[in-house]
């Protein structure tokens, strides 16, 4: 098959600035491509990078692309003018995978692909609007929920595939070696709950520590220069360590491989829908802590390879605490729930993802599915 994939507006693939979903879909490229598949992935323009390329079998167009915003109308109105730029340089395709939101409404070309939207945050109400796509792939239970409630109940297009981990976990784990240390790898934003982590943390004992790893500058999706500096503001006495963004692979593996916990306490629940940090630890022996969002529940079961705490308690700094502290005092039930935290390399690998997503797309490509049922 001939497969394009397009990213937004904001991040180049390889991901060497970061972007969670440019990182799962640079990986899963070439997955396509290594079993065969004729593979082209667009994405922004970054001056390390060549404006076009082939590597590890993966045909690289990458076009001028803008620095992201908390501004979401001119978010949109940069994705616009990337979007229109790329539209004269799609290849003819079977397959071509959307992750902007003006691609299904701008392309007008059925040689340029079935259009398969890759829905990779909660849906805003956009996906009535998208006729002309052959199918919504969703990467969670609450995402595929949330877009079937946007289409007509005999509308089938939805399919659920979670998100894979990005790259290939071969490494051994011993978890003799972890050290104790809570990690967060993610956006430093307001919507991630770092506030509650760091407030949680106040009272660990020695020799816990809170290591946070991420960016904060707004072009990266951070909530900026101010929040940062409230957020080391609020460390007191608890021993915290902001190490700033980490694109590089193996440096962040590294940081999961040492770390015992790993603490991802969302409060977005209007737009998270499956964040690959959580697996990305759980693969490296981390037990994860997480919110009690929906878009978790596939993959986080609280007590069996994780736990849960509920953010809308009504003193959920105390609910976060109690499940650190529990971890914390109890090594045995840390190992418990890390081996079984580990079986994501399984559940979750990238080469067992992009088998389900190229049995989907050669179902299309074979007419098993209809393109739409608006036509």
């Amino acid at each position: 098959m001939k497969i394009t994939i397009i990213q937004g507006a904001f991040f180049p693939v390889p991901p060497i600035m970061g972007g969670a979903v440019e990182k799962l879909w640079y990986g899963l490229g070439r997955e396509f491509a290594r079993a065969g598949h004729e593979v082209t992935h667009i994405s922004r323009r970054h001056l390390e990078l060549p404006d076009q390329e082939n590597n590890g079998g993966v045909n690289y167009l990458r076009v001028k692309g803008e620095h992201s915003t908390n501004n979401i109308p001119l978010l949109k109105l940069r994705d616009f003018f990337y979007t229109w730029r790329v539209l004269p340089l799609l290849p003819q395709a079977d397959i071509l995978i959307s992750n902007t939101f003006w691609l299904p409404l701008l392309l007008r070309d059925p040689s340029r692909g079935k259009v398969i939207i890759s829905v990779e945050r909660m849906p805003k109400g956009q996906m009535r609007f998208y006729r002309r796509a052959s199918i919504f792939r969703a990467c969670s239970t609450v995402v595929a929920d949330a877009v079937r409630a946007e289409l007509l109940p005999e509308d089938k297009r939805v399919r659920m595939i979670p998100n894979p981990l990005p790259h290939r976990v071969e490494s051994s784990i011993h978890l003799s070696r972890k050290q104790p240390i809570i990690l967060y790898v993610g956006r430093i934003h307001p919507k991630k709950g770092i506030e509650l982590l760091l407030r949680a943390a106040m009272n660990l004992p020695s020799p816990w520590k809170v290591v946070i790893v991420g960016p904060h500058d707004e072009a990266r999706g951070g909530g900026g220069e101010a929040y940062l500096e409230k957020l080391k503001s609020m460390v007191g006495k608890a021993t915290v360590e902001f190490r700033g963004p980490i694109f590089n692979d193996e440096k962040l593996i590294s940081f999961y491989e040492e770390a015992s916990l790993f603490a991802y306490p969302s409060v977005d629940g209007a737009g998270e829908a499956m964040p690959i940090a959580p697996l990305e630890a759980m693969a490296q022996g981390c037990v994860p802590i997480v919110s009690a969002l929906d878009c978790f529940a596939d993959f986080v079961s609280d007590g069996v390879n994780g736990l849960v705490f509920d953010h809308h308690a009504s003193d959920p700094v105390a609910a976060l605490h109690e499940e650190i502290a529990r971890l914390c005092s109890d090594p045995a039930l840390r190992e418990r729930l890390a081996l079984r935290a580990m079986e994501v390399r399984h559940s979750h690998s990238l080469g067992g993802i992009a088998e389900k997503f190229l049995h989907l797309f050669s179902g299309i490509v074979s007419m098993k599915f209809k393109d739409s049922i608006s036509e």
